[in-house]
Parts: C-alpha cells; structure tokens; sequence
C-alpha cells in the first residue's frame, strides 16, 4: 500500500514549468525520488503535465493536503496516479468522491464499509445494495468520501479484503460522466463503443468463473435491473466495469518501474497537447 500511494500526477502545467521548476515547488513537502515534466518529443515542448514521486506515503500525503497548488502562475491538479493498464480508461482523470466495490458476500454490511474505507478519508455514506423487492444483498455497495482523493486513494489500491473476502474498488461513475470523461480525453468514441457501452453483463462473467455464483446474480443484475431500478444509472452505466475484471488483476508493478525510456513511446503517442487529450494514457 505504501509505495503505490507515492506517485502523483501532476496536471495543468505551465508549457514553461521544467522538472527543476517541479521538483523544487513540491520537494517542500517532502523527499522526492523521482520527478518528470513529460515532453512531446517531436515538438520538443511539454506536455502541460508530469510526475512526482516521494518517498513515503505519508509525504505524499501532505503534498495532497495543500491543495490547491499553484506553479509558474497555473493552478494545477494533483491526483494519485495510476497504473498503466488502468491510465487509458475515461474514469482516470474523473474527480469523483463515490466509490463502486464489487465482490461483497452476504457478511458483508454498511458498517464494515465504513469502518474498512474509513482508513482512506472521511466517509459520508456507505452503502451495501439489495434488491429493492426481496431485500436480497446484491453483491456490491457504494462508498461515498468528503475528498475525491480519499476515493483516489481506494481506487489505486484496486484489490482490497473486507471480512476475509477479496473486492474489487473502482470510481463510481453514471453513464453521463463516463462519457463526458471520454470526451474530456479526446476519446469518447472509444471509450463510448469499447469501454462504456459495449460490456454489458461483463463484470459478472469475468468474475464468476472463479467465484462462484457471483457471476450470475451480478451479471444480470448489474448491468441490468440496477439501472432500471436507481433511476441514474443506465443499463450499461457500470456493467462495463466486468469486461476487464479477470484481465486487469495484475499488480500495480507495470507503474512502479523506473523512468528510462520515459520520454518516448508511451507519452509521445498521445499528441502534442496537454494531458486532456489523452497523455495520461501511458502512464507507467
């Protein structure tokens, strides 16, 4: 948990601010080891965004505790970042203080979601769904923070163990927010045909085939009735969630390598704008 809450990402750069400029604003919250200001290297400018990365958790911690910040006359946005299969996804850059946990077993109730996600930030509401008419637990709930950095902070830890179960934390976004979030990218087409519309029921079956009948209750329902019956939430509004499930249990190490190779591929591919139009997508 420790090292995967080090890393920030840096947005709303100045096109000016180097990684002297950066290090030296943020290094007064604590010890960095690492710093960049991500280029385009075909127009040799930045990329209006970077990385730092503490060494400690607790030091990134104050940097977050400071915002709003301010660099070269920009008001620039800190959030947790992310680990690289999950940077292309339209939620990465999402500010949203409510958090979906999948996976929940019949122990599992309100109060172990908050006294369990209370270690992340100050909770208004957790919830554990059931179905409206035969009160039966649905197996997921919903956490709702104060801070969308406390819901950063859950969601980067992707895994986590409540009452012995494994769950799967990811941010809760309707379907309005999820496109407006591909769109923000520069990627709603995508997005809106390959993650956010195009899953229906996937959650239930990536998962089931290892959990037992997890996968049919929450599949169905899910994808489904949950829409029709909360009003917001489209059909498809978090059923796209489950395609990945079984694909993107890897481990956060993909993010936590060094920074060779950095100025090259995986931040060229996203154009010379800043990182709205998609940049974040290689984070490592």
């Amino acid at each position: 948990m420790e090292n995967q809450l080090c890393k920030l990402f840096i947005g709303g750069l100045n096109v000016h601010t180097t990684d002297d400029g950066l290090r030296k604003h943020f290094e007064q919250y604590g010890q960095l080891t690492d710093c960049v200001v991500v280029q385009n290297q075909q127009l040799q400018r930045s990329r209006c965004f970077g990385f730092v990365t503490y060494a400690t958790a607790d030091e990134a911690e104050a940097a977050m505790s400071a915002r709003p910040h301010a660099l070269d006359g920009n008001n620039v946005e800190l959030k947790r970042a992310v680990a690289r299969e999950d940077a292309g996804k339209p939620e990465a850059l999402a500010k949203v203080k409510k958090i979906f946990i999948g996976g929940l077993k019949e122990d599992i109730e309100d109060e172990h979601l908050n006294d369990y996600f209370s270690q992340f930030g100050t909770i208004e509401k957790a919830e554990v769904i059931s179905d409206n008419q035969t009160g039966k637990k649905r197996g997921f709930g919903f956490v709702y923070f104060e801070d969308y950095d406390s819901a950063d902070k859950a969601v980067v830890l992707k895994f986590h163990n409540i009452n012995g179960h494994k769950v799967e934390v990811k941010k809760a976004l309707t379907k309005q927010e999820m496109q407006a979030a591909g769109t923000r990218g520069g990627r709603g087409g995508r997005f809106q045909n390959g993650y956010g519309g195009g899953r229906g029921g996937g959650y239930g079956g990536g998962y089931g085939g290892s959990d037992g009948g997890y996968g049919v209750g929450y599949s169905g329902g899910y994808g489904g009735s949950y829409g029709d019956q909360m009003g917001g939430y489209g059909g498809n509004a978090y059923s796209d969630f489950g395609g990945g499930y079984s694909e993107q249990s890897s481990s956060y190490g993909p993010m936590k390598g060094n920074y060779s190779g950095r100025s090259s591929a995986p931040y060229t591919r996203g154009g010379g704008g800043g990182y709205g139009r998609g940049g974040y997508d290689g984070a490592y």
